[in-house]
């Protein structure tokens, strides 16, 4: 009787685990050594090496400029399909460190732009190509002639943004629940933009000097203004982010996974 009893006992729990389903770890579960260690896809089109920064990091605000029609050009930028930021995983962990910094310090990170499709480059060149369209120049480029805007480096055929761990951004103070004083917005075409604008990015040093002998539209920032800005790009550089010389609010992860491939995939939740 008790050896008929365990017989059976054992060929249910047989079947059982036979008939267990098998689970394949999620897009959410902690990554493996063997799925770090995987070959990345280069392929333009592959978006399997993106996030959804949000989900990464849920503390961001996000104004998707491209996706709107406030921008330089003044309609909805092709590629843009919804308005959701994607990044690289890699550089959307980094930006998970830098909220998690500026939010101690009472900030909330602003994003306005990270992934952009080639589409979107495009869609600039088209639009710098076409000089009588000129409906954003109050907003954007009030002192540049557009005949300039491909020489002086404002647009190009091809953008860091395509290559996934760019991020155009900006603080929010958590104590006004406003956006920080930068004493410029994003997307201004101009010397003002510049991070040594009044001052040493270096040594985050205000100086109220700038180089060049043409009086901007708007003149000097303060010292507020400077700080502020300075306030962000430590921030990032503590973090593995690397600026650039003419953008206050423009970084790129310094070791980030895909330097030489520029992906097509539309911006749109993954």
């Amino acid at each position: 009787m008790i050896r008929k009893l365990k017989q059976i006992i054992g060929g249910t729990l047989l079947t059982c685990a036979l008939a267990l389903p098998v689970y394949a770890p999620t897009a959410d579960a902690a990554p493996t050594a063997t799925a770090v260690a995987a070959p990345k896809s280069t392929a333009p089109d592959d978006a399997t090496g993106f996030v959804v920064l949000s989900q990464v990091v849920p503390d961001v605000i996000m104004e998707v400029r491209y996706y709107a029609t406030y921008n330089f050009v003044g309609d909805r930028i092709a590629g843009y399909e919804e308005p959701c930021v994607l990044m690289t995983r890699e550089a959307a962990a980094a930006l998970k460190e830098v909220s998690d910094d500026v939010m101690k310090q009472g900030y909330r990170l602003k994003i306005y732009d990270a992934y952009r499709p080639q589409k979107a480059v495009d869609n600039f060149v088209s639009w710098a190509e076409k000089l009588d369209d000129k409906r954003m120049k109050d907003y954007f480029y009030p002192q540049v002639d557009k005949t300039r805007l491909f020489a002086d480096g404002y647009i190009d055929a091809k953008s860091g943004h395509s290559r996934g761990s760019t991020v155009d951004l900006t603080l929010f103070d958590m104590n006004t629940g406003k956006e920080v004083d930068m004493g410029g917005t994003f997307d201004h075409f101009g010397i003002e933009s510049h991070p040594d604008w009044c001052g040493n990015p270096e040594t985050a040093e205000y100086t109220g000097k700038y180089k060049g002998n043409k009086q901007p539209r708007d003149g000097r920032i303060n010292e507020t203004q400077f700080k502020n800005r300075m306030i962000l790009r430590q921030a990032m550089l503590r973090h593995g982010f690397k600026p650039i010389d003419t953008e206050w609010w423009h970084f790129t992860l310094k070791d980030e996974p895909y330097p030489d491939t520029y992906f097509t995939f539309p911006n749109r939740r993954l």
